[in-house]
């Protein structure tokens, strides 16, 4: 499932029509929006990447989607907006920050942990650092990287270690965006990043190493629970 709100004049999502162009006829490759019944339905979905796109048609729908993917090990990737939402699940879920909010809807609460940056990142490349002996590292290499980054919000340094001790893994930091990526040890595939990798799939016309590792690990799920 690709859940998200789709903006035909977003650069980011006009890559995200690339990517899933190239999946082929065997994955169901189009849009979902979260306001939709089919977000609500997760019978037979093997694995849901969470899209770019702030703040969603339905913000409840996006969350659960990745309390769903968490308690069932369904395979989860969410970038940018799906990373900010994955923090916001995890701290609520595993953290015990059951007031947890979103700035960019919930300016006023107590406890927004997704926050503006200090410099916001619009169309703004930066260099990630991926920690060695995570998922990320694993598909992507422990040498840094260049992220491209379409964000004004990220999860509050505050409410960092919150994460790190309920066993959220930190498994990037970016220069400027602080935490980059999360994931879960615990998890089959349970990766969020605040850039955007699939950003360059129009030119180069392959799946980039973060999608093509997602889409193989629901592949691998549907092989196996079918």
């Amino acid at each position: 499932m690709a859940l998200g709100d789709r903006d035909p004049s977003s650069l980011t999502h006009r890559e995200i029509d690339a990517t899933l162009e190239l999946l082929g006829p065997a994955v169901v490759n189009s849009w979902t929006p979260t306001g939709s019944h089919e977000a609500r339905n997760f019978e037979n979905v093997d694995g849901v990447w969470l899209l770019p796109g702030t703040p969603y048609q339905d913000a409840e729908t996006a969350l659960n989607a990745i309390d769903f993917c968490v308690k069932t090990g369904t395979p989860f990737l969410g970038t940018c907006g799906g990373f900010q939402y994955a923090a916001l699940a995890l701290l609520r879920s595993r953290a015990g920050v059951a007031s947890a909010a979103h700035a960019e809807s919930e300016p006023d609460a107590e406890d927004a942990v997704i926050v503006p940056l200090q410099c916001s990142l619009y169309g703004q490349v930066r260099t990630v650092h991926p920690v060695a002996g995570t998922l990320l590292s694993s598909i992507c290499g422990d040498d840094d990287f260049e992220g491209y980054h379409w964000c004004g919000y990220g999860i509050a340094e505050r409410f960092v270690s919150a994460l790190v001790r309920s066993g959220v893994v930190v498994s990037a930091v970016a220069d400027d965006a602080g935490a980059a990526a999360i994931e879960l040890d615990d998890h089959p595939f349970f990766l969020g990043t605040s850039f955007q990798p699939q950003v360059g799939t129009s030119e180069s016309g392959t799946l980039q190493p973060i999608v093509d590792a997602f889409i193989r690990a629901a592949r691998f799920r549907s092989d196996a629970t079918r």
